[in-house]
């Protein structure tokens, strides 16, 4: 039944900034947590940042704190991720997910929803 959609990836140079959206198909999420993913050519998919829909409570990857922020709108069903001071290393395909349950985790297997990504490329 849940149906999640990214948008707002793109080309952006080294240093610049780019907002991430992800729209899911609920009126409310308060029995979930969403999280972005990340996933690079030839790598496994890894934990970028977590939300506690209702509370608002965040959880950032060390290689992104500072830099990312995970973000949502309640009235628009919404999940942001804000990324600032970008990097060629942050060059991924960027997933939106969610799982049922409200504890923000990391492992890619405990959730249970997934957007088709959107690519983010950062050129140096």
């Amino acid at each position: 039944q849940v149906q999640l959609v990214e948008s707002g990836g793109g080309l952006v140079q080294a240093g610049g900034s780019l907002r991430l959206s992800c729209a899911a198909s609920r009126r409310t999420f308060s029995a979930y947590t969403m999280a972005w993913f990340r996933q690079a050519p030839g790598k496994e998919r890894e934990f970028v940042a977590g939300i506690h829909w209702v509370s608002g409570t965040t959880n950032h990857a060390d290689s992104v704190k500072g830099r990312f922020t995970i973000s949502r709108d309640n009235a628009k069903n919404t999940v942001y991720l804000q990324m600032n001071s970008l990097k060629p290393e942050d060059t991924a395909v960027y997933y939106c997910a969610a799982k049922l349950g409200t504890v923000l985790i990391t492992e890619v297997n405990q959730y249970d929803y997934w957007g088709q990504g959107t690519q983010v490329t950062v050129s140096s």
